[in-house]
């Protein structure tokens, strides 16, 4: 097996190696990563029991191989394979220690790209971010969406200021919307993906206008070799039926206004906003509280009979 420094100096090589950081500096990895500090322990204790499991190994090994072969490229990601409830603590956090295994590779493909090292930190720290989500739904460490974290470890999504923004091509009805509005751009081409995680702080106009400023710069610098005219959102915070609720100088709707409409979706998304606003999807629509303007605007429209629908739009950059 290669050292961990030889590892890094090829992270888009032919054949990618698994380094798990031992189990005396596994905890400092972590806390890089904004892992929750009550999840360390047991995490160390999980290390363990799978280096000494050559199968799950083997599997580690072959999962990083897989997820760094196309480093940086747009689509071209690892699909994490899941794993059943039996497998217990360990099924749930090995996608967390794949994660760990390709820091050498996310690594060097950042600093080939010339990222800064406080957008590479703030970016992977989401890793922990997402740990305290898995932890305020269920109680217990793991990963809701490890496909989502590969897009950051991947090259493909980075944390500048309150948002995210993912590298992305654009989809046939909002490239054509963009096209005929008299962009330069249509179906199939770059365009940045907004996201908006959640323990950031307020939304507020301010705090994105700074942000969109940081990735205009951000892209520009370093990806000179793509072209980005256009970003979109594709999020219930987009549904125009928050304007009912919400008043016009609210965050929300500040947002939404930035956007022009991609098209309209017609399917409805219910347990979309009740797992972003309340943390669980599943929660029984008549107990959901109404602390909070967004608390009751996504409960009371549910409870009169409404339905949620995500938004798609789209502005030029």
């Amino acid at each position: 097996m290669e050292s961990e420094s030889e590892s890094e100096g090829e992270p888009g090589g032919p054949r990618a190696e698994a380094v798990l950081p031992d189990a005396v500096a596994l905890p400092d990895v972590l806390l890089d990563l904004s892992v929750p500090h009550e999840h360390v322990n047991e995490l160390v204790v999980l290390r363990d029991r799978l280096a000494a499991d050559p199968e799950a190994m083997t599997l580690l090994w072959r999962c990083v191989d897989r997820f760094v072969r196309d480093m940086g490229e747009i689509g071209k990601g690892w699909e994490p394979p899941v794993f059943p409830e039996s497998t217990g603590a360990l099924g749930r956090t090995f996608h967390l220690f794949v994660f760990v295994a390709a820091l050498p590779y996310v690594r060097a493909y950042h600093r080939q790209r010339g990222i800064p090292a406080d957008v590479s930190r703030r970016t992977l720290a989401d890793l922990g971010r997402h740990m305290a989500v898995h932890r305020r739904r269920f109680g217990t460490g793991g990963l809701l969406v490890p496909w989502w974290i590969a897009l950051h470890f991947h090259g493909e999504l980075y944390q500048l200021g309150r948002l995210q923004y993912q590298r992305a091509r654009l989809g046939g009805h909002t490239g054509q919307a963009a096209s005929a509005a008299g962009l330069d751009t249509g179906p199939g081409e770059l365009c940045l993906s907004l996201h908006i995680p959640d323990f950031r702080g307020p939304m507020s106009p301010e705090a994105c206008d700074r942000s969109l400023d940081l990735a205009r710069e951000f892209f520009a610098r370093h990806y000179p070799d793509e072209r980005y005219a256009v970003a979109v959102c594709h999020s219930w915070l987009l549904d125009p039926q928050l304007k009912r609720y919400l008043p016009a100088d609210s965050n929300i709707v500040r947002f939404q206004e930035r956007f022009q409409a991609g098209y309209e979706e017609t399917k409805a998304d219910d347990k979309s906003p009740v797992g972003f606003v309340f943390g669980d999807p599943e929660l029984p629509v008549e107990e959901l509280p109404r602390r909070t303007r967004v608390e009751r605007a996504v409960g009371d429209h549910l409870r009169a009979g409404g339905h949620w629908y995500g938004g798609h739009g789209w502005f030029a950059l």
